[in-house]
């Protein structure tokens, strides 16, 4: 029984008596109604710790301690809900949990059924940080082929960042001082809180949108890993590398690197630093301007000074030769060329003359006329040889056939019947019959004579 509700004795209470029930718990009684009370009362929370007395058995819970200085509780997570941790968890962690609080009836033990756990503090931080920076290496992000060059002088220079903070006061000044005629963009946008980081990717996307700058600076001051953890957001970082333009982060202070350092153009390490790179200093631009002016007039001087000189010895060289004395030369000059010219194109004429006459003479000679004759006579000869041939050929064929044939008449069966003789067969197969011992009584037999055949049948043996 659960309770055993006892009638007490009479008590004594301001100076009267009064009989008093007293309800009595079982153990179990009470455990589980301080477990239901604890459930009840506290749905869900959150407790920050340090994992002390993990231990992982074959059943595949976790069972643990999460302490701090003064004070220790007991946890268990399921199999169930530790599958989902992206971390192993190990004795000395500093961590979150979140979780019901209960109590475990057999031992009466006060403990935090743990759902979700994470690694507290900066910790975790570095963690996600180290996990996302590995990721978007391994995908090629960080690549220095990617890297796109800066522009040498921009037209325009887009800034994302703070309308507010010291990072834009301090690019816009070292932008007005290295090359002021350069005009500035602002794109603002918060740079730390929940906004920051929908806020960064509202500002790169109208930048994308508008492309009315060739170079982009991402800037904000120093601070801690928590207030840059919006320059560590994978979002972030694609919309960076997919930017049109090259994009050049000032983030934090030189020792501060975010993911964003990493997958931009050119990583400066401060927003001054930043605006440094993307123009050129025009002090130094000046003085090469004066550089190259006083180079280009020493040059001009140069140049006019030998264009004076080759002008007076030109004027020199016109006064020693006069132009009436080449005329008469060039005419001389000519009329030798045409001299020479009449008597090359006699020499060639004659030449060609001789040359027809020749070819003339050997065409003669060569004439195919006399080539037809002896052709003709040969042939005729051939003729005449041929016609002697078939003649001598058909005369020793016609000897010969007639030889053969009075041999084939010697040798013919035909002339053998002539004489009187038959040729038996069988009937039925028309097989030779040259023994009469092998006939039967009966059998039908074919004779043939020189004119003619008949048959004839066996009466008896």
């Amino acid at each position: 029984m659960h309770r055993s509700p006892v009638k007490a004795s009479a008590r004594r209470y301001n100076g009267r008596a009064m009989a008093v029930e007293r309800n009595v718990y079982t153990v179990s009684r009470l455990n589980r109604e301080v477990r239901l009370l604890l459930e009840r009362g506290l749905p869900g929370v959150w407790v920050e710790g340090e994992i002390s007395n993990l231990a992982r058995p074959s059943s595949g819970h976790w069972y643990f301690s999460l302490k701090d200085r003064d004070a220790q509780i007991r946890c268990a997570m399921f199999r169930q809900k530790n599958s989902a941790v992206k971390f192993v968890p190990k004795d000395g962690a500093a961590v979150v949990a979140r979780g019901r609080v209960s109590l475990y009836e057999p031992r009466g033990d006060f403990q935090l059924i743990v759902e979700h756990l994470e690694e507290a503090g900066l910790g975790a931080l570095q963690r996600e940080f180290e996990r996302l920076r590995d990721k978007l290496a391994a995908e090629g992000l960080f690549d220095e082929a990617g890297k796109r060059a800066l522009p040498e002088v921009p037209r325009r220079i887009g800034v994302v960042t703070s309308p507010t903070g010291a990072a834009l006061r301090d690019i816009l000044h070292v932008l007005g001082r290295r090359f002021a005629p350069v005009p500035v963009l602002i794109y603002p946008t918060p740079v730390q809180g929940a906004a920051a980081v929908p806020g960064i990717l509202a500002a790169l996307e109208r930048a994308a949108q508008r492309q009315d700058c060739d170079v982009l600076i991402l800037a904000r001051g120093g601070g801690s890993l928590e207030d840059l953890w919006a320059f560590n957001d994978e979002r972030v970082a694609r919309a960076i590398r997919a930017m049109p333009m090259p994009v050049v982060t000032g983030i934090g202070h030189e020792i501060d690197f975010t993911i964003a350092d990493f997958v931009a153009d050119l990583r400066a390490p401060t927003p001054s630093a930043a605006a440094q790179h993307t123009v050129p200093d025009g002090r130094a631009w000046l003085a090469a301007l004066a550089r190259f002016d006083q180079r280009l007039q020493a040059s001009a001087a140069r140049t006019l000074r030998d264009a004076d000189a080759a002008l007076a010895r030109l004027r020199q060289r016109m006064r020693l030769a006069s132009p009436g004395v080449r005329v008469a030369q060039a005419v001389q000059r000519l009329d030798e060329l045409e001299a020479r010219l009449a008597l090359a194109m006699r020499g060639a004429l004659l030449g060609q003359r001789h040359r027809a006459a020749e070819l003339g003479r050997r065409l003669v000679e060569a004439s195919p006329v006399a080539r037809v004759h002896a052709a003709a006579a040969s042939g005729k000869a051939l003729a005449i040889r041929l016609e002697r041939a078939m003649l001598g050929e058909l005369a020793r064929g016609a000897h010969r056939l007639d030889l053969a044939s009075r041999t084939l008449d010697a040798v013919s069966p035909l002339a053998t019947l002539q004489r009187g003789f038959a040729v038996v067969v069988r009937a039925t197969d028309r097989s030779l019959v040259t023994d009469a011992a092998t006939l039967k009584v009966g059998e039908s037999l074919i004779t043939r004579v020189a004119s003619g055949e008949f048959r004839s049948r066996v009466t008896e043996d």
